[in-house]
């Protein structure tokens, strides 16, 4: 790991550090107005072990971010990342860190009772083809498993 600062949060992180599954308050940017939009690195798979498929991973996107604002209104987006092992959620003047573990909790329970991956169809979405509904599921089930692991960051 290079000892230069990189301006993009994460790749502060040493990844090899981390033991998922977490929820981990990354970072916090404030607007000219005084809005506060706070970032959060929920992690389901170990970095560099294992990687959530993509089918999986593009169903729970969606779900997450359907559902997630049944609980909510300070969601702004909930993003996959690249390296398949978690998304950020971002939130507006939400700082309170249990209160994003309950929302975080109540949408998984969620996706556990769904019947349908929202917007899973080529007007609104743009690979409708790859979703797994079952897959999405399965990973809101092991992720809720280990409820009791997401405030622990480090191994």
């Amino acid at each position: 790991m290079t000892d230069k600062k990189m301006n993009v949060e994460s790749f502060n992180l040493d990844h090899t550090k981390v033991k998922a599954p977490y929820v981990r308050l990354a970072d916090i940017k404030e607007g000219q107005n005084g809005d506060r939009i706070h970032k959060y690195d929920l992690r389901i798979c170990q970095p560099n072990k294992e990687h959530m498929e993509m089918p999986a991973l593009h169903s729970l996107e969606h779900l997450m971010a359907e559902l997630s604002r049944n609980h909510t209104d300070k969601v702004v987006d909930i993003s996959p990342m690249g390296c398949q092992t978690g998304f950020y959620i971002a939130m507006i003047n939400h700082d309170d860190y249990d209160g994003v573990i309950t929302i975080i909790e109540q949408t998984l329970n969620d996706v556990l009772e769904a019947t349908e991956v929202p917007a899973c169809n080529e007007m609104q979405c743009g690979w409708a083809a790859s979703h797994s509904l079952e897959g999405a599921k399965e990973l809101a089930k092991g992720l809720l498993a280990k409820r009791s692991e997401w405030t622990e960051v480090f191994a």
